[in-house]
């Protein structure tokens, strides 16, 4: 094998650049291997505190809705019949184009900066999206655990720890928006990178005409709070009774600078820990145990004081939650404490250079190096010594930065997850001679008392009681009896593409469950009430023994009337707010019952997959009434990503042949 050269030397080039009076500094990148030009303008202002959260967010949604020369119909037709793109954000905004459309999209560009008007209209509309999906996101528990951790890490006080909410959405206005365009859109402080098949004189002259109108004084700088870490390691956790899985994210505070000594040594050290697929983590939860589909770690760099976090997260199932929190911590000690195999380092610096120097193939690297040379006050060779930096780094540099920069004093794991099931051992782990302290915390990071999780089962009420409130929910004994068969016919869409659902049941144990895209057939499961089978676009799979017995105790269209042997109430918990009967149908299959209503709120399986094992539920919507029985119109069904089946027709004893189910 021969030996290693030296890294190879890296001539960045440098982009032209000129100024316009009104401070916008422009760089410029020529390159003509396609006949395409991109532009981004930036402004460099620090982290904002809102008063009101959600104010840059509806910003950056009004900007681009038209402006004082052209409504947004107009704007939006013209600069799709371009091919282009511009978008907008609350201090940027990008846009691309063929080069020979460039100068007019330029020319929109600027008229959606410098001239752009808000209404109340446009205000509202994009209001209920920003809600809307704040909503969505309250039963999401990665999203949840995120905002929790950035606020708890940061603080509320601080830009980067702010939630928004939906009181805080509901109280922005029309002059609020203005007054955050006036402060964050300014050329005092903003760069211009233009990247593509263009010239500087041409740029120039485009710039000029566009954006010399363009005014406004630098922002003052705002007076940052300084985030402290958590004063000792501990475990926060966040109850989300619905999560089929629990988010496990640890953090600490960082004080790193891009320009900083240690930056190469923390991202080497960094992509050993948790960076790559072949990282401590990714290794230990994924490929050894099988907890997980990923484990990551980053460390992050800020020009602001203590701005940044060590951060690793994972996605790992209920019952191997304080077990995963238990193994982060053991490959944060071996990388601070252990040194990094010899081979291993070398093949991280070579992993590296390759990404790098693929990044070099893009026209616009070379611009956007030059912008981080620019806000980050690195010397001119910054990215030109970038593999030598990564050369340098020793094992014993690896070790030392884990040292300096993950403390495992101040480690704080936020986990979002199903308190009843993961609480327990949670509040059991011990780590360097003590036990991590719990401490419980609501979705906008308010710490809050432990809730109770279980309560036990009220005298007189048993498992054909819970059973028998639920047919009386429905619509009595009597009518249910009556109805032989049901017919769901409903729609549903997933990564943009339309679905139609088409579910069959009889009262005699059968079943069909079709999905189908179009004409073409995604997923179709039968079972004839002693056999059954799925099948996924064209792959026939027969069910196993465990699946016919789990299958015979659901049969039927309200298996309640004649329960099976082996079911069992177990408990009550909380549903969504809503207290919840729960009956174990079987090892992996759990249901739960409205204490309230009577009604199903939910259906729980447990699966195995690739040798990991990961649950999926459903959950019934809109009870709404057919021919005197209540039948749930809309299934919220979580499959690792979130699938809404609206069900728009059911059929009692109708449209059913035993046909169906072959």
């Amino acid at each position: 094998m021969p030996t290693p050269g030296p890294a190879p030397s890296i001539n960045l080039g440098e982009p032209e650049t000129f100024t316009l009076k009104n401070g916008l500094k422009v760089l410029v990148v020529e390159n003509n291997k396609l006949p395409r030009v991109t532009a981004r303008i930036l402004t460099d202002l620090p982290p904002s505190f809102e008063e009101k959260p959600g104010t840059s967010a509806l910003l950056s949604s009004l900007m681009g809705t038209g402006t004082e020369n052209i409504t947004k119909d107009e704007f939006n037709e013209e600069v799709d019949f371009l091919g282009a793109n511009i978008s907008y954000g609350s201090s940027s905004v990008y846009a691309s184009s063929l080069s020979k459309f460039f100068p007019r999209v330029v020319e929109l560009m600027a008229d959606g900066l410098l001239n752009p008007v808000f209404t109340e209209e446009e205000l509202e509309a994009e209001r209920a999206k920003l809600i809307e999906g704040i909503k969505s996101n309250e039963k999401n528990t990665p999203a949840i655990t995120s905002q929790v951790a950035s606020a708890l890490s940061y603080g509320i006080d601080h830009p980067y720890g702010q939630i928004e909410t939906v009181e805080s959405v509901e109280s922005i206005t029309l002059e609020d928006i203005q007054q955050m365009y006036n402060e964050n859109l300014t050329p005092a402080k903003a760069y211009m990178v233009v990247v593509g098949d263009i010239s500087i004189k041409e740029v120039k002259k485009l710039v000029k005409k566009h954006f010399k109108k363009w005014k406004g004084n630098a922002t003052q700088d705002h007076n940052l709070v300084t985030p402290q870490d958590a004063e000792f390691a501990q475990i926060n956790l966040v109850d989300m009774p619905n999560a089929v899985q629990s988010q496990v994210t640890v953090q600490n505070l960082v004080d790193l600078r891009l320009g900083d000594e240690d930056y190469f040594s923390v991202l080497v050290m960094n992509d050993i820990l948790g960076g790559s697929f072949g990282s401590y983590l990714n290794m230990n939860l994924r490929e050894d145990k099988g907890w997980t589909y990923g484990a990551r770690s980053s460390v992050g760099t800020s020009r602001y004081p203590m701005a940044s976090r060590f951060s690793a997260s994972s996605q790992v199932r209920n019952a191997v939650t304080d077990s995963t929190v238990v193994e982060i911590l053991k490959e944060i000690d071996k990388i601070r404490t252990e040194d990094v195999d010899a081979q291993k380092l070398e093949d991280v610096k070579k992993s590296f250079a390759g990404t790098f120097v693929l990044r070099l193939e893009n026209p616009g690297t070379v611009a956007n190096y030059a912008l981080n040379i620019e806000l980050n006050d690195l010397s001119e060779d910054f990215y030109e010594n970038y593999l030598k930096k990564i050369n340098a780094v020793s094992v014993e540099d690896v070790k030392r930065v884990a040292n300096k920069y993950i403390k495992p004093e101040h480690l704080r794991f936020v986990i979002g997850g199903k308190g009843a099931d993961i609480a327990s051992g949670l509040e059991n782990i011990d780590y360097q001679g003590k036990t991590l302290p719990v401490m419980y915390f609501d979705k906008e990071a308010n710490q809050v008392e432990k809730p109770e999780f279980s309560k036990p089962i009220p005298d007189g009420v048993t498992l054909a009681t819970v059973y028998a409130d639920y047919i009386e929910a429905i619509g009595g004994e009597e009518n249910a009896k009556a109805v032989e068969s049901v017919v769901m016919k409903g729609n549903a869409s997933i990564q943009g593409m339309s679905l139609n659902v088409l579910m069959k049941n009889t009262s005699d144990g059968k079943m069909l469950q079709s999905i189908n895209m179009g004409a073409m057939a995604i997923n179709k499961t039968v079972f004839d009430g002693a056999k059954g089978y799925t099948e996924t676009q064209g792959q026939k799979m027969e069910f196993d023994e465990e699946q016919i017995e789990a299958q015979k105790k659901m049969a039927g269209i309200f298996p309640e009337l004649n329960p099976s042997e082996g079911i069992e109430l177990l408990s009550i918990q909380n549903l969504d707010g809503e207290d919840a009967y729960v009956v174990q149908i079987s090892e992996n299959i759990k249901e739960y019952y409205s204490v309230g209503t009577g009604l199903k709120l939910m259906t729980a399986t447990t699966v195995e997959q690739g040798g990991q094992s990961f649950t999926t539920t459903i959950k019934y919507e809109d009870y709404t009434e057919i021919d005197g029985l209540k039948f749930p119109f809309k299934y919220v069904q979580d499959i690792g990503q979130e699938l809404v089946i609206n069900f728009d027709d059911i059929l009692l004893n109708k449209e059913v042949s035993e046909e169906d189910f072959k």
